[in-house]
């Protein structure tokens, strides 16, 4: 009876930490890999229904009425390119 308790310099915790260490595998996935694949996979999401929406809206709607340009800003531009209004 008194054979079968070994003493050792480490205290019995700690005894067989390193069987644990030698067999350790990973099991199931890291929390920290899950969270970036759903963040991710949201973004990615996203992005994607942005660039649908997009291209769904440039085919689908009418483009867009520019301003009238008022007479004053038409003899302007008239002048600036050289050409007199008429009446001048």
């Amino acid at each position: 009876m008194e054979d079968d308790f070994e003493f050792s310099n480490s205290p019995p915790s700690f005894q067989n930490m390193g069987d644990l260490i030698k067999d350790a595998e990973p099991k199931g996935l890291n929390p920290g890999l899950i969270v970036l694949l759903v963040i991710g996979g949201l973004l990615l999401t996203f992005l994607v229904g942005n660039y649908v929406l997009y291209s769904y809206a440039q085919k689908t709607l009418p483009p867009r009425k520019k301003k009238p340009i008022s007479k004053k800003k038409m003899k302007k531009e008239r002048l600036k390119q050289g050409v007199s209004a008429p009446g001048e």
